[in-house]
């Protein structure tokens, strides 16, 4: 479980970015954060794997207090918990299959980590991620030959590696064009329910947001202005959260998405039996 309680993060000069943030995650349940370009999105990701240092407040996993962690023990807490980054961050000289296996270096020794003796089974679980996530067969590929939605598949593969307790996950698709966005979205939320593990999105796109979560929080400069379903998020509430625009082209978007291809692109394959994400939403449970 994550427990928030207060949080803020005041910057030289007096700019809080987080203005006494709480929120409680108890379940597995994809969680998007949605808010203006400097509402605190990126801020509020980064202070609970102390990326980014809070100024106070409360962040505890599992019981585990992680804003008073001291440096060795951070980095053990960091080991449970997953992050997927905007850019990917892939070490681009790697294999895909590096790459992967990175995820496990909180977990082996520093003479393994640096010979890339990794245990057998943490190879056999590097290739079934692989071959979850749409990359069957480019193991050996560089990094720097993937396309960025590949990137970003291997970027998932790496997190879950860690058999993290919590996925931050800090605009997974801001860098992808649209139907590789939705792609990216599903597979991070059918991947957490299989998985059993609580995902934290940060994302700017209010319609994928509302296809892709099972609950959404909404950040303005810095405090939250709302908690719920992704079917609460009206008119009225997207105008308290953005100021005053003309909303109805964005819910219909959403819509008119679940009718669209479902299959996948050239990079991974989706089979047309998957449901849309709006209806995973819906229905609680996981295509498989």
């Amino acid at each position: 479980m994550l427990k928030i309680s207060d949080l803020v993060k005041e910057y030289p000069g007096g700019l809080r970015a987080l203005d006494g943030i709480s929120l409680t995650v108890s379940e597995p349940q994809v969680v998007a954060v949605i808010g203006s370009s400097g509402a605190g999105k990126s801020t509020l990701i980064r202070c609970i794997n102390r990326l980014v240092e809070p100024t106070s407040g409360s962040v505890r996993l599992d019981g585990e207090e992680l804003t008073t962690l001291s440096r060795r023990a951070l980095r053990r807490a960091r080991s449970h918990i997953g992050m997927i980054f905007q850019e990917y961050n892939l070490v681009e000289r790697l294999t895909v299959m590096e790459n992967v296996l990175s995820g496990r270096l909180g977990s082996v020794s520093l003479w393994q980590a640096f010979r890339r003796n990794y245990p057998s089974e943490d190879v056999s679980a590097a290739f079934e991620l692989l071959d979850r996530v749409g990359l069957k067969g480019r193991h050996d590929d560089r990094a720097d030959a993937l396309s960025g939605g590949q990137r970003q598949r291997v970027g998932i593969a790496r997190a879950l590696m860690q058999k993290p307790k919590l996925l931050l996950v800090d605009e997974p698709t801001a860098s992808l064009d649209p139907k590789t966005s939705r792609q990216i979205m599903r597979l991070i939320y059918e991947l957490a329910h299989e998985r059993g593990t609580p995902a934290l999105v940060n994302i700017h796109d209010v319609a994928l947001a509302q296809a892709s979560a099972d609950r959404v929080i909404a950040l303005s400069d810095g405090t939250q202005v709302f908690d719920g379903t992704p079917e609460g998020l009206s008119p009225e509430v997207l105008n308290d959260i953005y100021g005053e625009e003309d909303w109805s082209a964005t819910i219909r978007k959403v819509d008119d998405d679940d009718n669209g291809d479902e299959n996948g692109d050239t990079e991974a394959p989706v089979e047309k039996s998957k449901p849309a994400p709006r209806d995973i939403v819906r229905n609680g449970a996981v295509a498989e």
